[in-house]
């Protein structure tokens, strides 16, 4: 077997990709639809949050960096997606693939500091209504919406950092995209220090944030159930939408998780492929219908915007 420095592989090849003949056309145009209504949505959503002075408030500014992170997350994906159904040679370079695994990571560890975020935000507003305004007062929103991202992009520095250096045995990707595990799967070198790295950080970000999101979720039902039908209804309007959003991001990230660490191989090459990419597509295209819907300020700036009615 050739074992080679990362700097001597010039691509990787993606082979999950099937022959699908000219239905790639059909996929193509779908995605290409499902794409532009993602875009279309965040940025209009983006738009109102950004020019509406009603609207600035935490728990708008955090919508507001989640929907960016939504467009920085699809982005990442969706072109390279659509250039890779209409090749008929599915590689990419060294440098992009990286690039790629980096903006993919980033995006699903800014969603889920987000959503933690966003958790602690409801908290404050139904749990403790008094002391909102001073614990969430905007440099605090600002500084948790930066920290959100720095923590992000400084975890991926130090994967990525981890990978560059290793020695590899291929140069095949079992997947349409490329994700750190599977270059770590090439690696020939000892993955010791990746492996010390991924549980170090697993068990002091993902379980502490959940564990936060569980806490305030379990308190913010103990006054559904104590307070009264008003406070009941405010706290049901404004948790809905954010946690379905979590659910439905948790969902896809299990099985992101999931692939990557058993044998899939029962599974139908198609349904993984979706599944795979279900965390950073249905997420971006699920995010602005919720919010956009279920939010009333949102709703009735939308209507005014384009129905020219208050």
């Amino acid at each position: 077997m050739k074992i080679m420095n990362i700097s001597q592989v010039s691509y990787f090849l993606l082979s999950a990709y099937i022959d699908i003949g000219l239905f790639k056309y059909l996929v193509f145009l779908f995605l290409m639809c499902v794409y532009i209504v993602i875009i279309s949505s965040n940025v209009l959503l983006i738009v109102v949050i950004c020019v509406n002075k009603s609207l600035h408030e935490p728990m708008y500014m955090f919508l507001c960096s989640l929907f960016v992170n939504e467009l920085y997350g699809s982005t990442s994906l969706f072109p390279f997606l659509l250039v890779q159904i209409l090749s008929d040679v599915h590689t990419v370079s060294v440098p992009l693939c990286f690039l790629q695994i980096f903006c993919l990571f980033t995006y699903g560890n800014v969603e889920f500091y987000n959503l933690a975020v966003m958790s602690y935000d409801r908290y404050l507003a139904i749990c403790h209504p008094l002391h909102y305004n001073t614990r969430m007062q905007m440099n605090t929103v600002i500084r948790l919406v930066v920290l959100s991202w720095f923590f992000a992009l400084l975890s991926i520095i130090v994967v990525i950092s981890l990978n560059a250096s290793s020695r590899l045995c291929g140069n095949i990707i079992d997947r349409v995209v490329c994700a750190s595990y599977y270059v770590a799967v090439l690696s020939c070198s000892s993955a010791t220090a990746s492996n010390i790295y991924g549980l170090v950080y697993t068990f002091s970000v993902p379980v502490i944030l959940a564990a936060l999101i569980l806490y305030t979720y379990v308190k913010i039902l103990q006054v559904c159930f104590s307070g009264s039908k008003e406070t009941r209804q405010k706290a049901i309007s404004t948790c809905t939408p954010h946690l379905v959003s979590l659910l439905n991001f948790s969902f896809g990230s299990f099985f992101a998780v999931l692939q990557s660490r058993f044998d899939m191989s029962r599974v139908p090459n198609v349904l993984r492929i979706i599944l795979s990419l279900y965390f950073v597509t249905c997420q971006p295209l699920l995010n602005p219908l919720l919010y956009g819907l279920k939010l009333n300020k949102i709703q009735i700036i939308c209507r005014s915007l384009f129905f020219n009615k208050k």
